[in-house]
Parts: C-alpha cells; structure tokens; sequence
C-alpha cells in the first residue's frame, strides 16, 4: 500500500521539549489517555512493518511510551499470523504500568517474549527502546540489544530512532540506523537527515490541531488524507 506523501517543508518540525508539552496537554487537559495514544502509534507501526509482508519480526521494547507502542504493534502484527518475537531492553518491574499492561496481553497471547539478545531474528526488527525523551546514551541491555541487530534485517524504528537526539539528530553513542522511522504527530527536528533515520513516516496519534497550534509554525499535517504519510523532500 502506497501512502499519501507530504512535504517536509509543509510541517511544522518540532522538539522533543515541544512533544513533552504536547503530551502533557493531551492527558491533563484534553483527558486523552497515554494508553490511546500508544494504541494509535502501535497500529500505525504494524501498518508500516507490514508493508513488504514480513513472515518473522522482532521487537525491542524499552520501558516506557515507546516500548508500549512497539508492543501494541506487536499484538496487531500477531493478530494476522506474523511470527513476532518481544526481547525487552529491561526488567519486567523497572517497566511502565501501562506498558507493562501491553505485555500482559502479549504474554497471555503466548507471544514470544525474552531478555536474550541472541534471539533476535527475523525480517524486520522493530525499534521501540527508547524514544523523544532519551537522555544520556544508551548503556546495558538497550546498547547490546541495538548491537547485536542483525545486518540482514530491515529495521524500522518508532518515533525516534533509539540512541539519537529528538531535538539535534546527534547519536550519543550507541544508535540505531534504521531503515525506515514512523514517527508520531509531529516531526522532530532531530529526523531531518535521512542518514539517520531511513525513509520517514509520520502517524498520526489523534492529536487535535488546536493544541499542534500550541507548538507549530505550520499547519497540522494532512491526516485527512491518511492516517499514515510519508514525509518527503527532507
């Protein structure tokens, strides 16, 4: 399935500290709840992972927003016979609620679900460790599950690829190069290059245009046209 395109210079390009409050507006004032979200961005994500039909895919869930998207694409990715495997970048107690609620229902679908590095295998590795609100590098089981990605696979990361800057595009040590990024709402400043961070998509997470008004120089993107667009001209 072919997506809508959209022009980079048609979006506004946003930071990570304008996605915190785009985020903060949408649960305290808006009452939309982190866990619609992570649905949105999760069914946005298998959507883009099952564009070249994938039979395998493994996912790498950190413990956050991100993760929980990466396990909500997941469980979609199942539910029409995709062999999906969950390798977490952390311990189940140091997860989330609502992202551990996601593991829940993935581990009571009998999805695959591991800590081991050597397990990943498969077509397409998702990229879910960590997204906008990476501070530092990446360090312990995050870097040596990103290190042992296997070349093969196409790599698709959610929102921001794990381990570079949402607002600079700089890697602070160990990141992930992916093949493709599916970022959420808005665009960041940081996924300008494509270098790094493969073709660019962006989804939409039910963010109304009045609080995109908040941060943006730039009309809200043309979800009408699909709830799914590939960003070109960058």
């Amino acid at each position: 399935m072919a997506h809508p395109t959209v022009d980079a210079a048609a979006l506004p390009w946003i930071s990570a500290a304008d996605m915190r409050e785009i985020d903060r507006v949408m649960v305290d004032e808006l009452h939309i709840e982190l866990v619609q979200m992570m649905e949105n961005a999760g069914r946005a994500l298998a959507e883009v992972v099952g564009l070249g039909a994938p039979s395998s895919v493994s996912v790498l869930a950190g413990s956050g927003g991100n993760g929980g998207g990466g396990l909500v694409a997941a469980r979609h990715l199942a539910n029409i016979g995709v062999d999906v495997r969950v390798l977490l970048g952390q311990e189940i107690d140091a997860m989330a609620s609502v992202p551990k609620h996601q593991l829940d229902i993935l581990e009571r679908l009998d999805v695959s679900v591991s800590d081991d590095s050597k397990m990943i295998d498969g077509e397409v590795v998702v990229d879910a460790l960590v997204g906008y609100s990476l501070r530092g590098v990446l360090h312990g089981r995050r870097a040596e599950l990103v290190e042992t990605i296997p070349p093969a696979a196409r790599v698709i990361s959610l929102d921001v690829p794990s381990g570079i800057d949402a607002t600079t595009g700089e890697p602070g040590g160990t990141a992930v190069r992916p093949d493709a990024t599916v970022t959420l709402s808005l665009p960041k400043t940081g996924l300008r290059d494509p270098a790094s961070t493969g073709e660019l998509f962006l989804a939409d997470i039910s963010v109304p245009p009045r609080v995109v008004k908040r941060v943006g120089s730039a009309p809200a993107p043309p979800f009408a046209r699909g709830r799914v667009l590939r960003v070109t001209g960058r």
